[in-house]
C-alpha cells in the first residue's frame, strides 16, 4: 500500500459520549506524525454525498468534554448497496483520502468491511456504542458515561419509591445486549434485573421480588433491558402488578437521556488512547480491523470477527446480582 499522507474520519450509528475525543485524538495524533485529516459529515451518507471539511489540531479544540459529535451520525442505507460504496469510493479518491477511521458500531464495522473486500482504501475501526456489545474489546466508547448516567436516574428513582411504597421498573437502554442493565442493576441494589442473555429471569422476578416483601422492603426497583424477551418494562409490568397490590407500580424508560452528556473521564481517556491506535493502525498498513482494549492493552481485531462473534455477558456478575438482592 502507498504510504498514507492524508486520513478520513466519520462517527457513524447512533451517537455515544467519548467519539468527541476519539475525534481529537485521531486528528491530533494524525498531525503530530505530518499527515492531512478530512472530516467525513453525517456518517457514511457524508462520504456518498462528499460532505467533507478539513481538520487541524484547532478544529478539535475545546471538544473533549462535549457529548454527541462535532461530525454529526448518520444511518445509511445506500452505503449497504454495492452503488453506494462505489459512490463513496469515488469521493475518498478525488479527495485523495488514503485511509478511513470508522468510529461506531457493529453495524458500521460491516459496512467498513464490506467497502474493504471491494476497494483498495484501508478501514480502522473505533468501537462507539453506549451498549458495550463488540467483540474483541472489553470497552466501547460511550458505555461508562451511560452507565453514571443510569445509576444517576436510578438513585434518584428509588427515593421517591421509597417515600411512596412503590414498584419502578425503569428500562434501560441495550436493544440485544444486557450490559448496562446488569452493571447498573448491580450498582443501585436493584430487586431484579432483566436482559436477554439470561431468559429464566422473567419467570422468576415475582419470586425475586415476594422474598423482598418479606423482609419488609420499602421499595423494588427493577432493571429491564429494552431489547429483553419479556416485551419491555412496561410489558413485565403489566404482568405482575395484580400480584403486588401493595405497592404502587411505576414504569421510567430512561430512553435517550443514556446517550448524552460530558463523557466521563473513563471515556476520554480510552477514547483517546483508541483514536492514538487506530492512526497507529493505518500508518503500519493494517486494513478491515478495530483497535480494542482487552485487559488494559490495545488489540487489533479483524472486523469479521468484531461483527460476526457474540460477546456475552460475565455470568459471575449475573450470580452476584442474584446474591446480593436478597
Amino acid at each position: 500500500m502507498a504510504k498514507v499522507k492524508r486520513i478520513g474520519v466519520l462517527t457513524s450509528g447512533g451517537d455515544a459520549p467519548g467519539m468527541n475525543a476519539a475525534i481529537r485524538a485521531v486528528t491530533r495524533t494524525a498531525v503530530y506524525n505530518h499527515l492531512e485529516v478530512i472530516g467525513i459529515c453525517q456518517g457514511y451518507q457524508g462520504m456518498i454525498d462528499a460532505n467533507f471539511k478539513p481538520l487541524l489540531s484547532q478544529s478539535v479544540s475545546d471538544i473533549i468534554q462535549r457529548g454527541g459529535t462535532i461530525l454529526k451520525t448518520a444511518r445509511c442505507e445506500e452505503f449497504r448497496t454495492q452503488e453506494g460504496r462505489l459512490k463513496a469510493y469515488n469521493n475518498l479518491k478525488e479527495a485523495q483520502i488514503d485511509g478511513v477511521v470508522v468510529i461506531g458500531g457493529d453495524g458500521s464495522f460491516t459496512g467498513a468491511r464490506l467497502f474493504n473486500e471491494e476497494f483498495d482504501i484501508p478501514f480502522v475501526g473505533i468501537p462507539g456504542t453506549i451498549d458495550n456489545d463488540i467483540y474483541g474489546t472489553d470497552y466501547t466508547i460511550g458505555y461508562d458515561t451511560a452507565l453514571n448516567t443510569v445509576v444517576e436516574a436510578v438513585d434518584k428513582i428509588r427515593d421517591t419509591a421509597s417515600a411512596h411504597n412503590r414498584m419502578f421498573f425503569v428500562e434501560v437502554m441495550g436493544a440485544e445486549a444486557g450490559f448496562i442493565a446488569l452493571y447498573s442493576g448491580i450498582a443501585t441494589g436493584a430487586e431484579a434485573i432483566i436482559i436477554p442473555e439470561i431468559k429464566e429471569e422473567a419467570r422468576s422476578i415475582k419470586s425475586l421480588i415476594k422474598a423482598g416483601n418479606i423482609r419488609k422492603k420499602s421499595s423494588n426497583i427493577i432493571i429491564v433491558a429494552e431489547g429483553d424477551k419479556g416485551g419491555g418494562a412496561f410489558a413485565i409490568a403489566e404482568q405482575v402488578k395484580d400480584d403486588f397490590k401493595e405497592f404502587d407500580v411505576r414504569v421510567s424508560v430512561l430512553g435517550h437521556l443514556q446517550r448524552g452528556g460530558s463523557p466521563s473521564a473513563i471515556d476520554r481517556v480510552n477514547a483517546s488512547r483508541l483514536g492514538h491506535a487506530a492512526v497507529e493502525a493505518l500508518l503500519d498498513d493494517q486494513k478491515s480491523v478495530m483497535v480494542g482494549i482487552m485487559n488494559g492493552e490495545i488489540t487489533l481485531v479483524p472486523f469479521r470477527r468484531a461483527v460476526k462473534l457474540h460477546k456475552d455477558v460475565n455470568h459471575n456478575l449475573v450470580e452476584l446480582a442474584r446474591i446480593l438482592s436478597v
